[in-house]
Order: C-alpha cells, then sequence, then structure tokens
C-alpha cells in the first residue's frame, strides 16, 4: 500500500462536474485523512434547526446562524462540534485547560487554530477559550483510497482552509468565496453559473 499525504485541516471544493448531489457546491474541512480513509464535514449546509433546538447549553457559543449544519451524509443522527481557539501558538493557563497540553479541556486540534469539540465537556468550561463554534449533524466519510479516486477523476479542488472557514456568516457565498481567493486558474471557477445550461 502506498503512503497517503495527510490532507488533515484543507478544504476539498466540489468541482462543478460533481454530480452527487450530497456535495453539489460544497465546501469540506477535512478532520482525518490517511490511509485508513477520510471524514470532514460540510462547511456550507445549514440546515433549519437551531442549535438551541438541540443542545441549548451550546447554542449561545455559537456564532450566526446559530443553526445546525448537515456534514454530511453519514450519522446524521450524531452531532459534532468544531471550533476554533485562537492564539493556538500560545499555551493557555489554568486549571481549565490540561497541563502541559496547551489545549483547553474539552477541545482537541486537528489543524492549527481548529479543532474538535468534545459535547460532553460543560460548555463554561471551554467557552473562554473559544473563537468560534459550529454544531454539524452528520459527517462525510470516505473509504481507504475512495477519496483519492475521486480526487484524480477531478471530483473536488484542494486547497488550504483558513480558520474563518469554520464560522462563515454567509455559508450559502462559501463556495464561492473559498474559490475567488485562489491564487491560480481555480480562482475563475468561481464565476461558473449555478445552472450550466444558463451559460
Amino acid at each position: 500500500m502506498t503512503e497517503v499525504s495527510s490532507l488533515t485541516g484543507r478544504l476539498l471544493v466540489a468541482a462543478p462536474a460533481l454530480s452527487d448531489p450530497n456535495f453539489d457546491r460544497t465546501v469540506v474541512l477535512l478532520l482525518d485523512h490517511d490511509e485508513e480513509g477520510s471524514l470532514g464535514v460540510i462547511l456550507n449546509r445549514p440546515t433549519p434547526v437551531g442549535v438551541g433546538d438541540i443542545l441549548a447549553s451550546w447554542a449561545g457559543l455559537t456564532g450566526e446562524p446559530g443553526v445546525v449544519f448537515q456534514g454530511g451524509p453519514v450519522s446524521l443522527d450524531s452531532a459534532l462540534g468544531v471550533a476554533v481557539v485562537p492564539g493556538d501558538e500560545e499555551p493557555f493557563p489554568g486549571p481549565r485547560h490540561r497541563p502541559g497540553r496547551g489545549e483547553p479541556v474539552g477541545w482537541r486540534r486537528v489543524h492549527g487554530a481548529i479543532g474538535l469539540v468534545d459535547l460532553e465537556t460543560p460548555p463554561e468550561l471551554l467557552a473562554p477559550a473559544l473563537g468560534a463554534l459550529r454544531i454539524f449533524a452528520g459527517y462525510s466519510g470516505w473509504g481507504p483510497g475512495q477519496l483519492e479516486s475521486e480526487l484524480a477523476e477531478g471530483a473536488w479542488y484542494v486547497v488550504e482552509s483558513e480558520p474563518g472557514d469554520v464560522s462563515s456568516p454567509h455559508p450559502e457565498k462559501l463556495w464561492r468565496a473559498v474559490l475567488r481567493r485562489q491564487r491560480s486558474e481555480l480562482a475563475m471557477i468561481a464565476t461558473y453559473p449555478d445552472d450550466p445550461s444558463l451559460n
């Protein structure tokens, strides 16, 4: 088996030709990627369900829009928290943090300032460290080699993530915004019409 170069922390941006309706015009943050497969959450699929309707204790810590996002088609009955903890280079002092780890209790770094939240943790322990929080129902998953095949077929563009992507207040504009900021021909794809037949 060939070694898989990790794409953890990067974004998968759906190519306009991607025909799977689960991923049409999506931006997926990869939370894990190795030879055993990949796992991520869709950053631009808000649902009409308010965070307060299912996780009332976390509702005050989520940004706008204060709704649950559909992270993907897998395990839609499970919740996943993704948060940005600013100043990720600095250790976090005080008793609410794990000694020697430099990370707040209830948060595990995925990439840079982005990490996963243990939603069983009392929110007040994590609140002082959080810069942004988003709650996802379900996730996107790929088995071993599956994502690599889709990449080879041109279904996805792989680009760098920015901490603000997790908490974009305008998720409906994220697909175009991420493409537009690329310093390559990908920036032109941002102008691709929603319905190619209208072109």
